[in-house]
Parts: C-alpha cells; structure tokens; sequence
C-alpha cells in the first residue's frame, strides 16, 4: 500500500454512533450444504435430508446470527452428555468429513450459543447411500442335503447385498432374465426383512429358510431363487444383478455362480495329531486339505472367540506356520473351509506347549491336633504344587538332604491325578522323629522333557515354626504430607517366612480379609486361589510413592498360604492418614474496575486435612495487607477495597494455609477495557469504491462499557491477509458509550480481490484493553451507491463469474477477432452484441465430443441486496441463439443455501431465433443475498451455439421489459439467501 493510499484510508473514516437496544440479539441457525448432494429433501419443514454417496466429502455449513457472534458446535446429538464424551465434531461453522463411510450418516446438529437467551439449534438427517457387492450362496432342502447335489434335488441359491436405498435384484440363468411364473421350475422369493410379520408367512419354506426368514435379523436384503427338483438345463451359469437404480450414480453390482453336478459343500481334513504337544521355541506348521467341495473351498485358521493368530504365523493355502512358538501360543485353532455351498466346515485341534509355572508349597501341622506347631510324635505334611502342559506328562520326586526319598510306611508319597491341573504332590510324615529333620526337595519334570525341571526346597526342623505377624511400635498409624513416599511395614516372624500380602479395606472392619477358610475346605486342603487385587511382598513392606489423598485409608496385612505355613493367616491393619494444603476458589480471577470504585474479593475455602487452626494472608504484590485465623464456623476470608487508586491495581494473592502447606487464591485487578464484539449482521457492509477498491462498513458494540473507565478511543489496525505489516489510527470517542450502542465505522480503500484482517483495541486513561480481530473477505456485491451491475466479459476475470463444477463442460469467453478457423458454420454470433469483432461475450461450443443434452452453466458471484430486502431489480441481458440445432434459453431464481432443486425459472426461451443479438428483461425481488448462474445444454446437433453478453443487475423494475420475457417472477419473501440461474437448456440425454 503506498503512502497516498495509507493517507486517504486513515482521513476516510467516520464513526457513527446509535443506541441499539435490539443489537444484542439471539442466536438464529439455518443449515445449508456445500458439494453435491444427491438429494435435498425438505422434512416437517424444519429438517432437512441430505443424501449423500459413501466416499465422498460432506461438508454442511452453519448459517448463525445474533450479537454477540455465536459459537458454532456440530454433533451428532442433540446435546447434554454426549457432547461431553466424544460426539463433537467441528468447533466452527463448517462441517466437513471427507471419504464418508455409512456409519457416520444420521442426525447432525448445529448448536449456537452466545449467551444471550436460550441457544439455537438446527438439524440435518444425512443419509448414505452405498451398495456393497452382492454375494451367492447355495443350500439344499435339509431331507435331500447329501454330499453331492444329484438330480431330483430342490435347491436354493440366495443372493444377499448390503445396500442404502433397499436393494432390487435381477436373476440371470445365462442370458435369460428369469422372472416369477416365466418358468415352472423356478420361484424367486421377494426380498426378506429383519421385522417379519408374526404369524410368519414365509411357512411353505424349508426348514433352514424358515428359520433364517423368520427368527434371525441380518444386514441388507436377499432373494432367493428356487430350483426345484433340478433339470438339466438347471446346470448352467447364474448371474445376480443387485442394484439401487443409479441412485448418486451407484453402479449395479454382480455376483457369479456356476451350478453343476458336482457342486458340493466343502470338507476338510487335518494333516495333524490332536492334541498336538510341542517344544517352546519350536516352529509349528498346522496342515489343512480340503477333501471335497465345488467350487474348491477357500481355507484359513482361526481362534476361539477372534483372538488373533500369533504374531509373524503365516496362513497360506490351509497351511498355518509358527515360528519360535511360545507357550501364550498354545490352544485350540480351528480350520475354516468356505465355498459358499451349504455350511462352512470347520475342524479344530488343540496345539500344546511343554512348561512348568507357578510352582508352590506348604505345610500343613497335624491336623489332629489344635495346634500350628510341629511337634515329635505328630503328623506334619509337606505339599508341592506346579501348573504343567501337557498335565499327563508332569513327574513328582522327592529328596532328603540330596538323596532320593521312596514312599514308605512313616513317608507316605501321594500325587493327585495326571490329568488334573495344577498336579500336587504331598509327603505325609507320620510319627515326626529328630532323624526326620532336614531339607526336603521337590522336584517336578515333564515326562518327555521339552522344559527344565523345577525344585523346591522345605526346611523341616526345630527352627519350622508357623509364622506371627506384628506391626512395629508406632508405626500402626501413618501420617504423610501428600506428595511423599511412604513404607507400611509389617514384621513377620516363623519359618519359612511366607509372602505378605497387602490390600486396601475399603469399608468398615476388614471382616473379608480376615475371614476363615470356606466351609468345607479342611486345613491341609490346597489354599484358597488368591486375590488378585492383592500386591504381593516379599519383605512386608508397601512402598507407596508420591501419595494423594485419595490413598489415605486403612491397610491389611497379612500372611499368604502358600510358600510357608497352611494354618489360618495372620494380618495386622494400619491406618494412613495423608495432609494436604487448602484446596480454595477462585484460583485465579481477573477483576476490572474504574477508579475510585469499591469492590470485595473473596476467597473461599473448599477442603483441607488437616481442616483446624487455617490461617489467610492477603497480599498485594509483595505487600501484607492483612492477617487473620478461619474460625469452624466460616470457610471464606474476604478483602474490601473502598475507593480503587492507581496503587491499588496489581495482583492480590490470598493464602489460606495449615501444617500441610497452603492454598491460593489470585486476583487480577487491571482497569484494562474489556474487547469490542464486532457486528456480523450487518446489511449491505461491503459496497464498490472504485474500480479497483472498495470499503467495508466495520460495526461493533463494545463489552460491559461500564465496568472500567470510559472509553476514550479505539486504535483501528488492518493487514491485507498472507502480510505482516500493519497500519494502525485512533478513531476517538467523545461521549459515553452504553451498552448495546452500535457503533460504525466506514473503511475505504480496500484493494479488490484482497482480504484483510481487522484489529480493534479500546482505550481508556488506564491504558490499551483487550483487542479483537475479524477477517473482511471481498466479495462482488450490488452497489448501493451506483445502484447497478455490469459485466460484457471483457476482462479476464469474467467479473468473477466461474465455471460450476456440477455440469457436463464450460462457458467459453469468445471474441470474434481471434475466432479458429475449424469455427462451426451457420451457428454463433460474427460479433459481440455491440457489433464489434474485437469485443467479448460467452458462449457455449456445441460441437464433437459434445452430446445432446450436455449442460454447461456459469456461476455469477454474489450479489448484497443490504438493507433494501424485497426490493425490486432489473435483471437484462442479450443473448444470440442462431442454427438449426438451438436448443433453449433458461433463467433460474434461487436463495443461497437453498438445494439445487428448488431452482425456479424466472425467463425461457427455446429454438432458433435467428442471426442477430437479442434483449431479454425480468424482474426480481430478492428477500437477501443472490446469485445469477448461466447454463447451457447442447441440442440435437453443431449448429446449436448460444451466446450471452452485457449482464446487468440494476436497482428498481425493468423499464419497458422486450416483448420476449416468457416468465417474470416475484418470489415470496423468505429469511434465506437468493440465487438467479440463467440456463441454457437443450431436451435430450445427459453425456
């Protein structure tokens, strides 16, 4: 921008002023679309159905107004709770999702909110329309079902499709469409629905029909086609065309199926033994064949419950290969064979990896006795426990101090059942003897190997006592400072010593920790499985770090059953008591306030541990001002200023504090103005300058005016968008503004086509306020000042008309000077409406490829009727329609946003009009913003160009219209947007 330009733009402003009680308003929605739709269906008058094609891009736009600007928020509900887990979409007025999938049709709403009243809300039901490959499937009459479909058999070949519109099916035997009644041997079923009617009418089915019709619900449609007692000619190739009628130009889609004698459902057999054990490590290869069935089945391996196959397994042609398989890896794996003839054949084996785990043990006293301890002359026995696979190959041995122990009459050896899991084996000691102390080894293997052993180690002596658990002195009640480490001990005595195992009781007496072993479970029973919830520990130590509040509570320990004594454990509890600082509100709150003003702040306590002897502290900047105690009473301090002085602005803290630490409250009083709401709703804002400019009308009411001091200006800045240099003015405020006052302020100057952001800083004697900023984008409109538009093409830029990406091919912009010399003949103007060979118009080229019925069509940009809505305009124009093959001449009439459908035409004219430019005149009366769109379709043959030139738009009814308006139209007043289609239209088939 140059400094004569810069010059004039800051002396061209003039603010204006008004009170405006009705500036701040409402929000309103309406919901247009952008792309192609489908299909725009108006529903109860208030919704809207949009279709769509799956994989294209949806974009909905939300028309808002109201001031202050509303927020826009897209979901897929109506609001509340939904919003708040996920459902938003869009944060803006745009909607957009790109490759949309069936799924994400359904309701969308659009939601504004600007504080004022109740919020607005508009919806949309988008419908998705798709069709998914269809697929045939063969079955037999469950009494003729044998291996092979021979001849005299009754067979049914259904053909399903997923689809949005319901899908329609055509059967094909061959070349010959098939039909209901055309053939004595064939039925064809009309398409089932999950919802069947009850009694069911489907009942003359077989069995296996009856029952999918009637009683199961599936996606999408089918129909079956009914050969009964099979004929030669029923051998043959079959063909299901499913389709939704081109529907968002959805192509049909087609499935094959070739009927023989020797179509047979499939069947498999597994080149493998089952169960079949393997070594960790080992690489595994499960062999699928497939024994029969035509067409040849497809085979794959699955899991159980759709767990996945291992990680880097191949499946390839009914051949699964593991490598290095591990012992996760092991269980049941299913082959699957498919061929769409009769039921899917499935075959498992269950796949088995050699391993020890989980190897425990325990003492159990004589159970005779009431006693825990070991004791000369009484029953003590020792049992071993280890999870092995396979469970029949585990082994139990036993060793004394390193030797071999066999099973006598005083060592009794017992092991449970090899096929029960986890195998136990016990050493029952009868009549202890001191030559019976000493190290017992358990040892368990695999029988075949595969896996190292596993011991373990029993010392039985003097020393074996059962285990005693204490807690240590002052240490059975914990007070931590949140955010510390902290260890719960609990010291255990005996040997062995056992694990410990910690929990939280959440409620009350820990009565289910504590509890006896379940009725019926005798002591020198296994132990009870236990607690997952439980955190094991080896030294009775709960190391806790960086603890929360929320961990405060009561602990159980306690002594685990296994790895030491099998007597009833013993536990101790601690209670935690955790301390944190205040938690208070507000913590942090900006304050704006005029000078010599009074204001209270407040700060309010919420919860503390410990909640006694809290103490505030107000400060102003590094300033004490003030000191005090909360008493039980009052959970909330206050601090009151009486008369606001420019030493009184800053940063005030509250500190509420206890032995834990403290709590803050901020406030930021600043006498900064708050920012200006800019006006979004304006009529007619942007308007010609110049030829090569034009100026924005900038409204904005500025935020509570009163809650500071008064506003003595507003610094104005602008940069075209993509620069980053500003240009600032004070624009400076006389009087008081109140609140609601709408205050203007013309910019001039603006460099057509750019686009500029806006900066507004108010101003008082405190100093700069908060800023906003806008974006102006240019936008071609009537001129409120020279009342009119023109366009004769002669500028590139076709007076940002543009080409609409809808149609079949484009306008072309022609001058006769530099016409080609392959021009067609006897069709086409020799010169521009004005009769000069060097000047421009458009026209439509109509020769090959071009087919008839093909439509181009040329969009107009927008036009701002401002404040004068309903208001009559002139639109004219000139057009040449000369050749034999002319076609017609439309003009159309819509509000923006509206769906294409609701085009009206608003002018008309078809055939050959002869060899010279003509003028065409209507009126129209737009309620808001439109739109002119010009549209030709090719005739019946070359000699068919039409041409248009000298476009106008002016203010006021047409002045002596031609004699040739076919139809002048006045649309009826509505709150939308306005679009004016010119067409060119020829009757025949799209290309």
């Amino acid at each position: 921008m140059g400094p004569l330009v810069a010059l004039v733009w800051l002396l061209s402003g003039v603010v204006h002023g008004g009170h405006a009680q009705g500036v701040y308003a409402p929000p309103t929605v309406a919901i247009v679309h952008s792309g192609q739709a489908c299909n725009v269906e108006e529903e109860r008058h208030s919704e809207r159905v949009y279709t769509i094609r799956e994989g294209e891009t949806l974009e909905l736009v939300c028309l808002v107004t109201g001031h202050p600007r509303p927020q826009v928020r897209w979901t897929k509900t109506a609001g509340g709770n939904s919003e708040r887990q996920g459902d938003s979409w869009a944060q803006n007025d745009t909607l957009k999702i790109e490759s949309i999938n069936r799924h994400q049709g359904g309701r969308y709403y659009c939601k504004a909110d600007n504080g004022m009243g109740t919020p607005a809300i508009r919806s949309i039901r988008v419908d998705v329309y798709f069709l998914d490959d269809p697929l045939i499937t063969v079955h037999q009459s469950v009494g003729d079902a044998k291996e092979l479909f021979y001849f005299e058999r009754t067979v049914f070949l259904r053909c399903v499709s997923t689809s949005n519109p319901p899908v329609h099916y055509t059967w094909r035997r061959g070349r010959q469409v098939l039909s209901q009644g055309a053939d004595a041997g064939v039925d064809i079923y009309e398409p089932f629905f999950t919802q069947v009617p009850s009694p069911c009418p489907y009942f003359s089915l077989p069995r296996w029909l009856l029952a999918f019709a009637c009683q199961t619900a599936f996606q999408g449609e089918t129909k079956i086609l009914k050969l009964k007692n099979l004929r030669p000619q029923d051998y043959a190739n079959y063909t299901c065309v499913a389709s939704v009628r081109n529907v968002c130009d959805i192509p049909d889609k087609i499935a094959h199926f070739s009927l023989n004698n020797k179509t047979a459902p499939p069947s498999i057999k597994l080149l493998l033994d089952d169960p079949l054990v393997v070594n960790p490590g080992d690489t595994v290869t499960l062999v699928c064949v497939a024994s029969g069935g035509d067409p040849p089945p497809v085979l794959r391996w699955v899991r159980p419950g759709g767990e996945p196959l291992p990680k880097r397994s191949v499946d390839k042609g009914g051949t699964l290969t593991i490598p290095a398989i591990g012992v996760d890896d092991g269980g049941a794996y299913s082959c699957l064979a498919e061929n769409n003839v009769g039921n899917a054949a499935r075959k498992s084996a269950n796949v088995l990896v050699r391993g020890l785990r989980k190897a425990r043990f325990w003492i159990t006293p004589d159970p005779y006795h009431n006693d825990d301890h070991i004791q000369i002359g009484r029953e003590v026995k020792i049992s071993c426990q280890v999870e092995a696979t396979p469970p029949e190959e585990l082994r139990f041995g036993w060793l004394k101090n390193g030797r071999p122990l066999r099973s006598s009459e005083r060592m009794v050896i017992t092991h449970t059942d090899a096929e029960i899991s986890p195998g136990v084996t016990d050493l029952d000691i009868i009549d202890l003897k001191f030559t019976d102390f000493g190290t017992y080894t358990c040892v368990a293997s695999l029988r075949d190997g595969g896996s190292p052993e596993i011991s373990i180690d029993v010392n039985i002596s003097s020393t074996t006592v059962p285990p005693e658990l204490t807690v240590p002195r002052g240490r059975s009640h914990i007070i931590a400072q949140e955010g510390e480490a902290v260890e719960l001990q609990c010291l255990v005595s005996g040997k062995p010593k056992p694990v410990i195992l910690w929990s939280r009781v959440e409620d009350g007496p820990a009565a289910a920790v504590t509890a006896e072993l379940p009725a019926g479970v005798a002591a020198g029973a296994p132990p009870a499985t236990e607690d997952p919830a439980h955190t094991e520990s080896n030294d009775g130590i709960l190391r806790l770090g960086n603890v929360t509040r929320e961990m405060g509570g009561t602990y159980c320990c306690r002594t685990s059953q296994y790895n030491g004594f099998n007597v009833k454990p013993r536990q101790a509890l601690i209670e935690l008591l955790v301390h944190f600082p205040p938690v208070v509100e507000p913590a942090f709150s900006e304050v704006r306030q005029a000078l010599g003003r009074a204001f209270t702040l407040t700060c309010r306590l919420l919860r503390a541990h410990p909640a006694r002897q809290l103490r505030y502290e107000w400060k102003l900047g590094s300033r004490l001002l003030t000191v005090g105690q909360l008493d039980e009473q009052h959970d909330d301090t206050h601090y009151q200023v009486r008369a606001l002085n420019r030493e009184g602005y800053g940063e005030y803290t509250c500190d509420i504090s206890n032995e834990a630490g403290a709590g803050r409250c901020t406030f930021l009083v600043t006498g900064k103005a708050y920012p200006p709401e800019f006006y979004y709703d304006t009529r007619g804002a942007l308007w010609q300058n110049r030829p090569r400019s034009y100026g924005f009308k900038l409204q904005w009411t500025q935020m509570e005016p009163a809650g500071v001091d008064r506003i003595l200006a507003y610094r104005l800045g602008r940069r075209q968008v993509g620069q980053g240099r500003w240009w600032e003015q004070e624009i400076p405020m006389e009087a008081n503004i109140h609140k609601g006052e709408l205050l203007t302020y013309n910019l001039t100057d603006l460099v057509k086509p750019e686009s500029y952001v806006v900066r507004l800083t108010p101003i008082t004697r405190y100093g700069e306020g908060d800023a906003t900023e806008r974006i102006i984008a240019y936008s071609a409109p009537v001129n409120p000042h020279l009342r009119e538009f023109q366009c004769a093409f002669e500028d590139e830029a076709l007076c940002l008309f543009s080409q609409d990406k809808s149609d079949d091919f484009d306008w072309t912009r022609h001058s006769a000077a530099s016409r080609d010399t392959k021009y067609t003949p006897n069709t086409g103007p020799s010169a521009d409406r004005r009769g000069s060979k060097q000047g421009y118009y458009v026209y439509i080229e109509t020769s090959r490829p071009r087919i008839e019925g093909d439509k181009a069509r040329l969009l107009s940009p927008f036009f701002n009727t401002g404040s004068k809505s309903g208001a009559a305009y002139c639109l004219s124009f000139y057009y040449h329609m000369y050749g034999k093959h002319i076609g017609a001449l439309n003009v159309f009439l819509r509000q923006k946003g509206a769906p294409q459908a609701s085009e009206t035409t608003v002018w008309s004219l078809s055939g050959n009009q002869g060899d010279r430019w003509r003028r065409a005149a209507v009126d129209i009366h737009p309620s808001a913003d439109f739109q002119v769109m010009l549209e030709g379709v090719r005739g019946a043959g070359i000699e068919g160009d039409i041409a248009v030139d000298d476009i106008a738009i002016q203010e006021g009814p047409c002045k002596d219209p031609p004699s040739n308006n076919l139809i002048s139209f006045s649309p009826p007043c509505q709150p939308s947007l306005f679009l004016v289609t010119l067409s060119l239209t020829l009757i025949g088939q799209r290309r």
